[in-house]
């Protein structure tokens, strides 16, 4: 996550082009001309050891003899050359580098052991930063700077696009130029030796021009600082991307179910949900939906209303919303009869609703104002077809003026040629988006939906966890981690073991190797029961007749007993046959089979997965992916995608499952996957859930051997990092109140309300500069809500009269680099003068040494007389600026 010099990239004063050329087929002429023919108003230096000018500007031979050291230095020679050549930049005190040559990874070996040269080169010389190698260069409209071999000069604008594909930029910036589409930048990243889309991302974060970010991904690369990155810039600003290979034949190889079933793409897919971007699937969509979500509200659902003065468009809407998962809104009855007030006798009294071909502007105008003012309506597309009553430009103008009254997202599909391209226009000059087709309209839509649901994922406030969810889970691991040390697939009695630990409950199996033991065991857990092979060899059961379930007399389990054995000797001749285990029988007719696993990505790490389960799971491969840790939330949403939910909610009479312990025990299964690394996969199929319980039928391990051989650092395996327990710590106030400081969380927001509800306006005022009447959940977000790889908010929270408070936050923000931090405290007016702010001071101050920061900045007002002592007595440096109002505060930390 480091920006650190990318100014020199993307802000320079000075270039030295290496490589630059007279020769018009090169890519070193065209960088040069690029830069010197686009109106870069700074200085450019070609760089070429056989001519005394190139393009008509002096050149120099190498980069020792530049009269001036370049911010920039743009690399064009063959690859072989370029290790060198950087090493010659390094020592030449050059920061910013753009290497466009290509041969390096992409072309064999040869060309990765020179990309591990220049990878080493950079580690050298500490601060310098590298686009590419492999990549078309970069562009910056607002500075004039064409620092790449594309043709030509995109428009300026506020969409910053980053591929990883040179070839596919050149095509791209050829359709935005004919579209007109304009760029605050545009990079191509090319092989990321250096920088990452992480860092990009960050950087175009901070820049006020860049409205929304287009990322073009082939791969990800550091996937924590990746989506570290996104998830701070898509609170404010939406990304969208587009994602290539999305048909990888990934699974092939793997030994669970759930390593068949989450391939590679489905975890991107994962991965960019939670991260808060939208991914589109053609690349035709990328800027309109980039447009689309940095001018338009999400709508706060998925519940599409239409109007339309044709039947079969409405149709083809309608089609296209549910194909593409969408709501049909149903309208309320009031606005069913405010409706047949306005509208004639043979308007079609639902939803869509036609309002007739002969439908002017006023009618059209009517009906979208009493549908946009029904609750169960989140959006609303009109839709209209050029008929001979039909007043195209003039219902434009209706359509804008009531959508203005509404907070309400309005889309609109002006079907036709010329007659209806006025009335495009005054649409689109109103904020209204407008699309061609009502499938293109109902698309955009859907994308909305998905920013916003994306969205609402990274914001919504859990339930508090209950005191009897804890585990003492380092007690667990040490137990367990001596058990995978003993073999690479545990059996199904140890697996379900580390599941009952964590609180899942299980049926747990009982091994017979004999007809006699599997009967008296089968009396022991009383009829009826299931068998099931016991082989250290075979990972599906079923696959080689090894289960036979619902067995209720003796004789049955004999006669099972034997069958299990014949079809594994035959259909697995070479397993390894331990027995047979016997286990009560779950009550499969009453309840739901799932599926409920976890795997290791090369990329993203751990990935949790929940699905149908059963014999049938990877033929129906109705899944859904989270990135651990899950709260309540993010797995409620795991189970509304899937195909089976109607199910779990009860359906044509069948009882509601119980998925308040289904979402605990999908609680608990991330912590068992958090807390070990040394886990491969793992599948818990099926997962039994019925009306009264929720049970682990069969269960398997795969362990990960070279995470035992190399044990990671904690949590090194998850790209979001959990909950930091280690920061939790007791202290005392003056007087004698036990206080527990502890990291925040999000679901502490009611907690946060409470404080702030609490406490004087002045309190309020001096640590938000303003005042407000009351706090809402929008205004709790950055302060709840928060990514600990790059922020910490410590509370102190007390116990009264039996319930929680929070009664003091002190939060660190620091910059993507971790060399600066803000800092801020609030201490709730009850609280006050007992020690508790100078309290957090000193532990976030302690924990910005253990980061590694290098400067703590803060901002009080001249009045706020507690914090300022608090500054002074921590060897804080104060700046008075009367004439703002403020004190600006600073403490350097020594190393």
């Amino acid at each position: 996550m480091s920006i650190r010099n990318l100014d020199k990239i993307f802000k320079p004063q000075r270039i030295a082009v290496i490589g630059a050329s007279n020769n018009p087929g090169s890519v070193g002429y065209t960088v040069l001309k690029n830069l010197i023919g686009s109106g870069f108003p700074g200085v450019v230096y070609p760089v070429n050891p056989r001519h005394e000018a190139v393009q008509g500007i002096h050149a120099y031979p190498d980069v020792k003899s530049l009269p001036r050291t370049p911010d920039l230095a743009v690399i064009c020679t063959p690859a072989a050359t370029v290790p060198d050549i950087l090493e010659q930049c390094g020592e030449a005190g050059i920061l910013g580098v753009i290497i466009i040559s290509a041969g390096f990874k992409e072309a064999g070996e040869e060309g990765r052991r020179l990309e591990e040269r220049l990878k080493e080169t950079i580690r050298k010389f500490e601060g310098m930063r590298v686009i590419g190698p492999n990549c078309l260069g970069v562009i910056v409209p607002s500075l004039r700077l064409n620092a790449s071999f594309a043709a030509a000069m995109p428009p300026e604008g506020h969409v910053a696009f980053i591929s990883q594909s040179g070839a596919l930029c050149t095509s791209v910036l050829d359709w935005a130029i004919e579209e007109g589409i304009g760029f605050s930048y545009f990079v191509s990243i090319g092989n990321m030796v250096d920088v990452t889309f992480g860092d990009l991302i960050d950087y175009f974060g901070e820049d006020e021009r860049t409205r929304s970010i287009i990322l073009y991904v082939e791969s990800i690369i550091e996937a924590r600082r990746f989506m570290s990155a996104a998830r701070a810039f898509s609170r404010t600003k939406p990304i969208v991307v587009y994602k290539a290979g999305r048909f990888a034949e990934s699974a092939r190889a793997a030994s669970s179910h759930t390593g068949a079933m989450a391939g590679e793409d489905a975890v991107y897919d994962a991965a960019f949900r939670r991260a808060g971007a939208v991914r589109v699937y053609e690349i035709g969509e990328i800027f309109d939906t980039a447009e689309l979500l940095a001018r338009v509200r999400p709508p706060l659902g998925p519940r599409l209303a239409i109007v339309t003065n044709a039947g079969g468009p409405g149709v083809m809407a309608t089609d296209s919303l549910i194909a593409r998962r969408g709501q049909l809104a149903e309208l309320s009855p009031e606005t069913l009869e405010k409706l047949n007030k306005i509208l004639p006798p043979f308007w079609s009294h639902g939803n869509p609703v036609d309002v007739l071909g002969d439908a002017s502007p006023e009618r059209y105008a009517q009906a979208l104002d009493v549908v946009l003012a029904d609750p169960s309506v989140d959006a609303v597309l009109v839709i209209l077809t050029p008929q001979a009553m039909t007043d195209p430009t003039g219902t434009a103008r209706a359509v804008a003026e009531v959508a203005k009254k509404h907070k309400k997202p309005v889309l609109a599909a002006w079907m036709g040629g010329a007659s209806v391209q006025e009335g495009i226009n005054i649409l689109n000059q109103s904020g209204i988006p407008t699309y061609l087709t009502p499938d293109q309209a109902v698309q955009a839509f859907m994308h909305l939906v998905d920013y916003g649901r994306n969205l609402d994922l990274l914001y919504q406030t859990p339930r508090e966890i209950p005191v009897e969810f804890a585990v003492d889970r380092r007690k667990i691991r040490e137990e367990f981690l001596p058990q995978l040390r003993q073999a690479k697939i545990l059996g199904e009695r140890e697996s379900k073991a580390i599941l009952a630990a964590y609180g899942i409950p299980v049926t747990m199996p009982e091994l017979a190797r004999t007809e006699d033991e599997a009967v008296a065991l089968a009396k022991k857990l009383g009829f009826p029961v299931v068998l099931k092979i016991h082989s250290p060899d075979i990972t599906h059961k079923t696959d080689v007749g090894g289960v036979v379930v619902g067995l209720i007399t003796e004789d049955g389990v004999r006669q099972a007993f034997r069958r299990i054995l014949e079809n594994v000797r035959e259909k697995a001749p070479k397993a390894r046959i331990e027995g047979v285990t016997v286990q009560r029988m779950a009550p499969t007719a009453r309840g739901v089979e799932m599926i409920l696993g976890a795997k290791k990505d090369p990329t993203f790490g751990a990935v949790l997965m929940v699905g149908a389960g059963g014999v049938t799971a990877e033929v129906l491969r109705d899944r859904s992916l989270g990135l651990p840790p899950l709260n309540e939330r993010l797995a409620t949403h795991l189970l509304e995608t899937l195909r089976i939910w109607p199910l779990l909610q009860g359906f044509r009479g069948r009882p509601r499952m119980n998925v308040e312990k289904l979402l605990e025990v999908i609680m608990r299964f991330s912590y068992l996957v958090a807390d070990f690394p040394e886990i491969q996969e793992v599948d818990v199929n099926p997962l039994l859930v019925t009306p009264d319980e929720v049970v682990a039928v069969d269960a398997r391990v795969v362990v990960d051997e070279e995470a035992l051989e190399n044990p990671p650092r904690p949590y090194s395996h998850l790209v979001i990092r959990p909950y930091p327990e280690g920061y939790e710590r007791w202290v005392t106030l003056k007087d004698g109140t036990k206080v527990l400081l502890r990291p925040i969380r999000p679901e502490d927001e009611p907690l946060w309300h409470e404080m702030l509800a609490i406490s004087s306006r002045e309190s309020i005022r001096f640590r938000f500069r303003y005042i407000f009447k009351e706090t809402t959940h929008q205004m709790a977000i950055p302060y709840c809500f928060i990514d600990y790889d790059r922020e910490m908010a410590i509370v102190g929270i007390v116990e009264e009269d039996g319930r929680k408070r929070m009664i003091g936050v002190g939060r660190l923000i620091a910059d993507p680099d971790r060399v600066n931090a803000e800092y801020a405290v609030f201490v709730a007016d009850p609280w006050q003068n007992k020690g508790l702010g100078g309290i957090l001071t000193d532990y976030c101050l302690e924990i910005a040494r253990n980061w590694g920061i290098r400067r703590v900045t803060a901002e009080t007002t001249p009045d706020n007389v507690r914090m300022i002592r608090i500054f002074e007595k921590r060897g804080f440096k104060l700046e008075y600026r009367t004439e703002e109002s403020v004190i600006l505060a600073a403490k350097p930390l020594e190393e």
